[in-house]
């Protein structure tokens, strides 16, 4: 036998073994639950349908990760009886079960039905993942289990509300990555040693003590049988090796590219895929680029020492926010770093939540509080709200031209540009400069003048001038407002203020 096929064979029993361990569990509970149900050979596909909507909304309702049905358990005595019900050969309307169920439910169900051999008798389980985008549908209407009835969803308005309201702060990060692990893999998965370091936490001396501070933060929660699941959490911040983890994990892993010139058509000259947690990984991730990146030995006026082409706090803040920003429900893409060579560009999945001139500015708001909040609690970006300030602030401070934040499709792209002189800024990156200057000095309680804007671009006072047609500019396009109309030397702030 071949590794590989030695290998599948594994996995195959882990996945029988666990199925064995979900039985014996739901069989143990004392009565059928608004989550599970007990058939013997019940194979009405309309009620199948109804089943899958009703028991995943219910189980969203009683914060179980699963529902589940049971072909072949005595609903009442919990008896193993077995069941001749064959989903892998039942048709409705000459199409396979599987497949009609997947049209007639919205949104999609990653439902699986599994055959194994229990005590000697065949039965069926039906797995079924909990609601956690919208209530899930069956030929357009939501059911909800209520005792043993399958009633609409809209009739029990009360009930709606709650899924409703369990719903809302479902998160990825809550979902299990990897399932049905013994303690000693949980070990060899996870670099637990580094969550320990990170969060200033003294390393217990035992295995309890370990786990009981990794269920704590989410990064683990207890499975059937006694077994161990990995939440999502806990992979993408501490996982010692992605690549092994599901594609819904793998994916997101960090990726990072370097041309030789200024397009992606160029040569590349390096390219590294994360392999590390974001949290493991992060700081060599972000040493990586760093010692990629060009040194000069002077910029603007205002240094005189070997810097790096880019701020190493502005990477830093900038792929922390990627990494948090994120919209981890899109599948098959994750955050990506660009290195050309006149700028850096970071992109990361999803559309943001507030507009990206308000970055500065707005309260921050995050899909991924779980992660942002460990990230922040492990200092690996700044306190909320104040880590794009310090990306524009260092940008200015090494007379940069402006970051540039924008949507490209369903994504974030945010772009980092080498130094270059106010008079090799092209008009647009003036004006951008200018609002972000304004918006930098309103946050602290100041306001933006011709003198402070003339310091952010290094333009000399006798070109004042110079600075005054910027102002204009961003005037005319409404960037800025002066700050008392009627006193023009009061200054100027953001448009929003």
């Amino acid at each position: 036998m071949s590794d590989e096929t030695s290998h599948d064979a594994d996995i195959i029993r882990q996945a029988d073994a666990r199925t064995l361990s979900i039985i014996d569990d739901l069989r143990a509970l004392p009565a059928e639950t608004q989550w599970v149900e007990f058939k013997e050979n019940y194979t009405d596909p309309m009620m199948i349908g109804k089943l899958i909507s009703a028991l995943s909304n219910s189980a969203r309702i009683e914060d179980e990760h699963f529902a589940y049905v049971v072909w072949g358990i005595q609903d009442i005595t919990h008896d193993v009886v077995g069941t001749n019900f064959e989903s892998s050969t039942a048709k409705q309307q000459n199409q396979p079960l599987e497949m009609w169920l997947s049209q007639m439910l919205n949104p999609a169900v990653a439902f699986r039905f599994k055959t194994i051999q229990y005590q000697n008798q065949r039965i069926v389980l039906l797995e079924i993942p909990a609601a956690s985008v919208t209530p899930v549908e069956f030929d357009r209407t939501a059911y909800i289990r209520i005792g043993s009835a399958t009633p609409r969803l809209s009739d029990h308005p009360e009930r709606q509300r709650l899924l409703w309201s369990k719903i809302q702060p479902y998160a990825w990060e809550t979902g299990s990555a990897a399932q049905y692990l013994d303690s000693e893999d949980i070990l060899k998965k996870l670099d637990y040693t580094s969550y320990f370091e990170l969060t200033e936490q003294p390393l217990p001396d035992n295995r309890e003590g370990i786990f009981e501070k990794l269920t704590a933060d989410r990064l683990i929660e207890k499975d059937v049988g006694g077994r161990w699941n990995i939440t999502n959490l806990g992979a993408i911040l501490f996982a010692k090796k992605i690549s092994d983890l599901p594609p819904s994990v793998s994916r997101k892993a960090v990726r990072f590219v370097e041309y030789e010139g200024k397009s992606r058509a160029s040569k590349v000259l390096h390219r590294l895929d994360g392999q590390r947690g974001y949290a493991s990984g992060f700081q060599g991730l972000v040493d990586y680029i760093d010692a990629l990146l060009p040194k000069n030995e002077h910029i603007g006026t205002a240094f005189r020492q070997e810097e790096t082409l880019f701020p190493s706090i502005a990477i830093r803040e900038l792929i922390a926010n990627a990494l948090i920003h994120q919209d981890m429900t899109i599948t098959g893409t994750g955050p990506l770093v660009e290195l050309f060579q006149d700028r850096l560009e970071i992109t990361n999945p999803g559309k943001p939540l507030v507009n990206p001139d308000r970055f500065l500015d707005s309260p921050p708001r995050s899909r991924n509080e779980a992660l942002a909040s460990l990230m922040r609690r492990m200092r690996l970006c700044e306190e909320q709200g104040t880590g794009i300030d310090k990306v524009l602030a260092s940008a200015e401070l090494h007379q940069l031209p402006p970051p540039d934040f924008r949507v490209e499709g369903d994504a974030v792209r945010t772009s980092l540009f080498a130094p270059r002189k106010f008079a090799d800024m092209t008009q647009e990156e003036r004006v951008r400069a200018a609002y972000q200057h304004a918006a930098l000095k309103y946050v602290i309680g100041e306001r933006m003048t011709n003198a402070s804007l003339r310091e952010r671009f290094g333009i000399a006072e006798r070109n004042a001038s110079q600075a005054s047609g910027v102002i204009r500019l961003a005037l005319d396009t409404k960037q800025i407002r002066s700050a008392d109309p009627e006193h023009p030397r009061a200054g100027y702030v953001p448009y929003w203020a």
